[in-house]
């Protein structure tokens, strides 16, 4: 159901005034603050995260929610503070997403959405006095297979990349070799860096290819844990445990547990 602009003002217009309300007669609401709230909201996002990918509707309503509520949360201790409150989030926003958008906003021209990155990119550099590095943007805390994928598209879109998708895979089979050479050699530090420029050169493969590695990832971790859950059934039913099963026998099951799922992927 679509909502007209007043409609949707006033409908954060009553959580506002329910969080202020809440902030003042809820004891837990009222002792919260910014450090009690962040894993919190790492957990919130996460759970956002989840309803995307099921894409459920109802549920990422619910959590969108959810995300929203520590928002406000976090402007309403900033108000506290006399720091700011959301109205200069949203300026702050409003005012940014112009300033990054000359190509609608303005006299640049941007035909495709790579354009636009690039244009993006450039104009971060110039923020802060022309004191942003390109990869100032990515934060440290991100988990490295979402950091490497990022590092990979910023510095792509300085001009950073290879110049064509094929020619990835000359470099992941070099670093398959890299990886065989340090097993052989029985060097384990050597192991684990070889290891690690192998994952890095398969996340660039999916980023030349328009394949979000999370996504990809989290596809077949689902995936496994749906063919794993029925070899665990089959065998509970049976009254058997896992460790009473030969390796081929948890293959014929992992055989039927492909062949069931949709596609016999």
């Amino acid at each position: 159901m679509s909502h007209t602009r007043t409609e949707r003002l006033e409908a954060l217009g009553r959580i506002m005034d329910t969080l202020d309300i809440l902030r003042v007669k809820c004891p837990w609401d009222a002792k919260q603050t910014n450090e009690s709230l962040r894993p919190n909201t790492i957990e919130e996002v996460y759970e956002l995260c989840q309803a995307l990918l099921d894409d459920n509707g109802p549920e990422i309503r619910k959590e969108l929610g959810d995300v929203l509520l520590h928002v406000l949360f976090y402007s309403k201790i900033a108000d506290e503070k006399g720091l700011f409150d959301i109205a200069d989030v949203a300026d702050a926003l409003n005012s940014k997403l112009i300033f990054r958008h000359p190509h609608v906003f303005g006299d640049v021209k941007a035909d495709d959405a790579h354009q636009v990155e690039q244009n993006w990119e450039d104009i971060k550099l110039r923020e802060r006095g022309g004191n942003r590095t390109v990869m100032a943007g990515v934060p440290a805390a991100l988990p490295a297979l979402v950091k490497a994928f990022r590092m990979q598209e910023k510095a792509a879109n300085v001009g950073f990349d290879w110049e064509s998708p094929e020619q990835v895979w000359d470099k992941v089979r070099e670093e398959v070799g890299e990886v065989s050479e340090a097993i052989a050699a029985g060097r384990h530090s050597d192991v684990e860096a070889e290891m690690g420029d192998l994952l890095f050169s398969v996340i660039n493969a999916a980023r030349l290819y328009k394949v979000n590695p999370e996504n990809a990832l989290e596809r077949t971790n689902r995936k496994f844990l749906a063919r794993f859950n029925y070899i665990e059934r089959c065998v509970t039913d049976s009254g058997r445990s896992l460790r009473d099963l030969t390796l081929g026998e948890m293959e014929e099951l992992w055989q039927q547990a492909k062949t069931k799922a949709e596609g016999g992927r």
